[in-house]
């Protein structure tokens, strides 16, 4: 089994990503970004209560940021059947629909990736617009994060299924649209305040 990394030290982690290696790579690093914006919604949210909605909402990123770790450690191994695909001799008869396959197969973890990401994004832009002074302008990195997730995200998606007629494609790039709205609210909450 893989070493998590959750229990990584940030600067293993950092130098791992560096490595001159097929991962950790992006998806690795945009699912890291995703928890990192989904602990600041936690923050955020535990500032405005304990109960009811504020209670709900950090429990609502407590999960994401879970989440988001889960799908760092999916990533790394996610592009490995695309690497043995590749692989295949050029001439083999099945390799183009092991490649495709595998590729089809490579864009579920980014995809789930860049649903949460905008989920959280939108769930920052409503924490910012409640927050107090003292954290709004966190609220609002958590959305800003959450969208370069959701964005970097997608972009893995389009790239994985670009010769395809796949769905994901457009779902990826509106994903994108929720969360850069997201992000623009939460950053006009931040001005207001």
């Amino acid at each position: 089994m893989m070493p998590s990394l959750a229990d990584d030290p940030l600067s293993e982690l950092l130098a791992r990503i560096a490595a001159r290696t097929p991962a950790p790579a992006g998806g690795t690093s945009a699912a890291m970004t995703c928890a990192i914006a989904a602990a600041l919604a936690e923050m955020v949210a535990s500032f405005q209560g304990e109960t009811g909605a504020a209670a709900d909402a950090a429990a609502r990123a407590a999960a994401a940021r879970r989440r988001a770790l889960e799908l760092a450690q999916l990533d790394l191994a996610s592009y490995r059947p695309v690497l043995e695909a590749l692989r295949l001799p050029a001439g083999d008869p099945g390799r183009a629909a092991a490649v495709s396959a595998a590729l089809a197969d490579a864009a579920d973890v980014p995809f789930e990736l860049a649903e949460l990401a905008a989920a959280i994004a939108t769930m920052a832009a409503e924490l910012a617009l409640h927050a107090s002074l003292h954290v709004v302008s966190d609220a609002s990195n958590a959305a800003v994060l959450a969208e370069a997730a959701c964005r970097s995200a997608a972009l893995l998606v389009e790239v994985n299924l670009r010769a395809t007629a796949d769905p994901r494609i457009h779902s990826a790039v509106e994903l994108t649209r929720t969360a850069a709205a997201a992000r623009e609210r939460a950053l006009a909450a931040a001005g207001s305040a």
